[in-house]
């Protein structure tokens, strides 16, 4: 599942007449990248949440057949659901073996196909990263695998994880957010987890779109 259904309020203007994930860095949309790793990882099946321009993603990348994917879109109407609310909305298309979610705002260089090492009694595994500047304190610590919920250095949330449909148990439909579902798994020791070292941004600011699309287009030669 590529979550995209945020209304990127902080990208305004550039997000006034496109969702988020439509903004184009490299000569391609930031979902498209998404897109053309899941195909490359083996990954065929997508579920792509909407709300904010929903119509113009579904203009935008049809059915999945140009990037070798199915693409089946969870319309959230005219109000995003949150991330938690989101994914419980999509668990019909998702469940019920496990599933990768990944924030349809970030690039990355991890390999989308690598997150399914989920063990047997895990809810969920969690890709984290080095805390970025604009996040220093980070979110959860990791040890041996785990990611935990006690004393240590912090790291940040990737936007990837692999979730069960056993992780939203309780939830009812409506919008909510995914930290309290992260708190109840961890703190149960149920949350796996990896850091990735490699390069990630989170798209957050048009400062931070114009600087990878500078990277991407030099390493292309544009």
């Amino acid at each position: 599942m590529i979550l995209a259904a945020g209304r990127g309020e902080r990208m305004r203007p550039l997000t006034d007449d496109r969702p988020k994930p439509l903004l184009q860095v490299g000569g391609k949309s930031l979902i498209e990248y998404h897109l053309d790793a899941l195909q490359l990882a083996g990954i065929r099946d997508v579920v792509i949440n909407t709300a904010w321009q929903g119509q113009k993603l579904r203009d935008a990348l049809g059915t999945g057949e140009r990037h070798g994917v199915a693409i089946r879109y969870s319309d959230e109407g005219s109000s995003a659901l949150e991330t938690g609310g989101g994914i419980f909305k999509a668990l019909p298309f998702l469940a019920p073996g496990p599933f990768l979610v990944v924030n349809g705002d970030i690039w990355t260089d991890w390999r989308l196909g690598d997150g399914f090492a989920l063990g047997a009694q895990d809810l969920a595994h969690l890709v984290l990263v080095p805390n970025p500047e604009h996040h220093p304190g980070g979110d959860f610590p990791l040890a041996d695998g785990r990611v935990t919920g006690g004393d240590g250095p912090r790291f940040t949330f990737s936007g990837i994880g692999v979730y069960r449909e056993a992780f939203f148990a309780g939830c009812e439909p409506g919008a909510f957010p995914l930290l309290p579902l992260f708190r109840r798994a961890i703190a149960a020791g149920r949350v796996s987890g990896e850091l990735h070292r490699g390069r990630w941004f989170d798209i957050g600011t048009p400062a931070r779109l114009a600087t990878l699309d500078a990277q991407l287009q030099a390493a292309a030669g544009i």
